[in-house]
């Protein structure tokens, strides 16, 4: 394996170990991709934006939603924050019962996100994933390094008592499950795979957030 694929290896493994969550709140904030396409839609008066951010048995309930919306937001100002308010939160819901996550409402503008979701926002932006898999890949690295200092170190000591024995063990099976978790989440050819149809109309399997 070259230098190149086995540092895109450890990139995915991390990225599933350490920021599926940060990922998933990402997509619940209001200045979050999920949302941003949500004001389009309702802005054009097309549903079409947000239909990627859901599964396909889902799109029913979405466009229910959306009309429901467009029908009331012409109303008031109050009236239409309410109506966007309710598709938001109908969209974001959704979307996450696609992924197996549960709901827990909108997160707040401007939501600290971690370094990880910035990073990758930026590399989207830049074009470039350098600087996304350098951070990715040092902190697995730095990872593993401590863990595999901490369980060395213990080992030395496992047969001078029975407390330090469990000292070496305990250190052990977090070396160990660290590693074989990393392994495992690189191992596997993606997050989620979504049946989609390509541009014949044909299913196929697509990656998505």
């Amino acid at each position: 394996m070259n230098l190149l694929r086995k540092t895109s290896t450890l990139l995915s493994a991390v990225l599933m170990l350490g920021i599926s969550a940060s990922v998933r709140a990402h997509c619940d904030t209001l200045d979050g991709p999920v949302i941003n396409d949500a004001r389009i839609a309702l802005e054009k008066g097309d549903v079409t934006p947000v239909l990627k951010w859901v599964r396909q048995e889902d799109e029913s309930e979405i466009r229910a939603a959306f009309r429901e919306a467009r029908a009331v937001r012409g109303g008031s100002a109050g009236a239409r924050a309410l109506a966007d308010r309710y598709f938001f939160e109908t969209l974001v819901r959704v979307h996450r019962a696609g992924e197996g996550a549960p709901y827990s409402g909108l997160k707040p503008a401007g939501a600290e996100l971690g370094p990880a979701v910035e990073g990758s926002d930026a590399a989207l932006e830049s074009g470039s994933a350098d600087a996304l898999v350098k951070l990715v890949t040092e902190e697995a690295a730095a990872g593993l390094r401590k863990r595999f200092e901490r369980v060395a170190e213990a080992k030395k000591h496992a047969g001078e008592s029975v407390e330090m024995g469990r000292r070496y063990v305990a250190a052990y099976v977090e070396y160990v499950h660290y590693t074989e978790s990393l392994y495992d989440a690189a191992a596997r050819s993606s997050v989620h795979d979504h049946s989609a149809p390509d541009a014949e109309g044909h299913e196929t399997a697509a990656h998505a957030h």
